[in-house]
């Protein structure tokens, strides 16, 4: 089968043109997408019941940012373990007729908490649902893309001339998790705290667009109540320190990334509070002006996996451990059917406003390399990395993390329901995707770096 690339950019005749074009205009909304009835939490094999109470509600959030119509771009956020492509493509369609927006003016992150309902086939491996319990899952997927269709209408609704400030914080509860577990040498992190501040040009804040490289895992298998997790925390501060703001957590690259200590609500809100705190330091302090166009791209590239070890479905399909089991009846009802699951369609997406600041967001969970990588590759920008963008299938390993091995390398597959490890060349299919959609936005790219 041949490779694709599908690229999706606003032109550069029109981006150039539109570097003198009028005043930019923004709107933001949240809406509550707190399930109403019993539902099982995601992102732990562990758990034995639903849940059916919360913490705190947890949300959809959209920003959109528009100088025009072919200028513009529309953040989605949600206190989510990860959303599906089903739910995903479905947004997407619904606004691309509604609004006129191409693919790439489109960019939806999930926090990754792991004390949100399962958005159905996320981690499907976990679980082994009844008929009831698929049919709720299946109605609160439906029902959530419905929300997020609302909540960015919503916000077009209140757009209102802005202006854009970026900044930076650092927060430290951010460990690696492979080094604590493993004791390898490699205990990399990204403690940057990016922040973008929109607010009216009489300097009420409008909204906050913030991120952080850590799992929101703080609260284990044995929490059974809703909630976001430390981002969930983050977000209902920074909008108490600023009232009438919409605050929107972008998942950092955190695959690998850990809080540490965690297990308790009290080290939850704690985090919260660090990163709120993060927040509101780089607000108050020199934050750089952000100008127009606004450029975006998006490309879809396949990845590639390891051969097909048809052997070791056989066995793992008599063997005593479920999840195994369960991902090799995938595999094997894909091999039988003679479905192609030799490759991985992966979206990368960048929004750069001017020459201020560039958002890559990455899909999947993604491993901090990619992000200390990028930011080391492309020195010169105002970097913003995200990983759990657009769809949350899989771990994303860099070579250095596929060849040590372990969870995000390997066994993490098993729970995806996704055929295996990588192949090695899977961090220079990526990279070269996001020199493509960095250079289609107008940063300048060395190809031989």
């Amino acid at each position: 089968m041949k490779r694709f690339l599908t690229i999706f950019c606003l032109p550069l005749f029109i981006a150039s043109s539109l570097a003198h074009a009028g005043e930019i205009k923004a709107g933001a909304a949240r809406i509550s997408i707190t399930p109403t009835t019993p539902m099982w939490l995601n992102g732990y094999a562990g758990r034995e019941a639903p849940a059916t109470e919360s913490i705190h509600e947890i949300w959809a959030k959209a920003l959109v940012i528009e100088e025009n119509k072919n200028s513009s771009v529309i953040f989605v956020t949600t206190d989510l373990l990860g959303l599906s492509h089903e739910v995903v493509e479905a947004v997407y369609r619904a606004l691309s007729a509604k609004y006129g927006i191409n693919r790439s003016q489109l960019s939806m992150n999930a926090s990754h908490t792991h004390s949100g309902p399962v958005v159905w086939p996320c981690l499907d491996v976990i679980h082994d649902f009844n008929v009831t319990d698929q049919g709720t899952v299946a109605t609160y997927s439906h029902t959530l893309t419905n929300n997020i269709i609302k909540v960015v209408a919503d916000a077009m609704s209140k757009l209102v001339p802005a202006k854009l400030y970026s900044g930076h914080g650092s927060a430290g509860f951010a460990i690696n998790r492979r080094n604590l577990r493993d004791h390898n040498n490699n205990g990399s992190t990204d403690h940057d705290v990016p922040v973008l501040k929109v607010a009216t040009p009489g300097g009420k804040i409008l909204a906050v667009l913030f991120g952080y490289a850590c799992h929101n895992t703080t609260l284990v298998d044995d929490n059974h109540l809703f909630n976001g997790d430390y981002a969930g925390f983050a977000q209902i501060e920074i909008e108490k320190n600023n009232p009438g703001a919409v605050a929107l957590f972008l998942m950092g690259c955190g695959g690998d990334q850990n809080p540490e200590p965690r297990g308790t609500v009290a080290l939850a809100t704690k985090y919260g509070k660090e990163l709120a705190d993060a927040v509101q330091t780089a607000m108050t302090g020199t934050m750089k002006t952000v100008n127009t166009p606004v450029r975006t791209s998006y490309v879809n590239t396949d990845l590639n996996f390891q051969a097909f070890d048809l052997a070791m479905y056989q066995k793992d399909i008599t063997g005593d451990n479920k999840y195994f089991q369960r991902r090799a009846k995938l595999m094997l009802e894909a091999y039988n059917k003679g479905w192609d699951v030799s490759k991985f369609h992966y979206p990368v997406q960048a929004v750069r406003f001017g020459n201020d600041l560039t958002i890559l967001a990455l899909s999947g969970e993604v491993v901090v390399d990619y992000s200390l990588k990028s930011k080391k590759i492309f020195a010169g920008e105002n970097l913003f990395v995200a990983g759990y963008c657009n769809e949350v299938t899989c771990y994303i390993p860099s070579k250095r993390v596929l060849k040590e091995g372990g969870y995000e390398a390997d066994e993490s597959m098993v729970y995806y329901g996704l055929p295996g490890p990588f192949a090695d060349d899977v961090e220079d299919r990526i990279f070269k995707a996001i020199r493509q959609v960095l250079q289609n936005t107008g940063v300048k790219v060395e190809i031989n770096k």
